[in-house]
């Protein structure tokens, strides 16, 4: 299985052998990127995908220099588990 992230203009992409499988939907004002939204399909479930998609678009949000808002649940959730990223993140 091959995986691939790409962002988007307001989303980054995960794609699994060529197909999207989900993504992480955002917007942004100023120095912040606000997740809202993270969807996976039902097709690509129980595979650890979605930690690989936040994963990936969290780090392209730090190496561009904006802090992350968490209001979508995974991706709040995620965070409780990667404090590596604690430095990065306004509630």
């Amino acid at each position: 299985m091959s995986t691939e992230v790409r962002q988007e203009s307001d989303r980054f992409v995960i794609a699994v052998d060529g197909v999207d499988a989900g993504f992480a939907q955002f917007s942004e004002e100023g120095n912040q990127r606000t997740f809202f939204h993270t969807e996976l399909d039902d097709a690509f479930a129980g595979q650890g995908l979605s930690g690989v998609l936040v994963q990936q678009a969290l780090d392209a949000t730090r190496t561009t220099g904006k802090r992350i808002v968490p209001v979508c649940p995974l991706v709040k959730h995620w965070l409780t588990k990667h404090p590596e990223f604690d430095d990065i993140v306004d509630n």
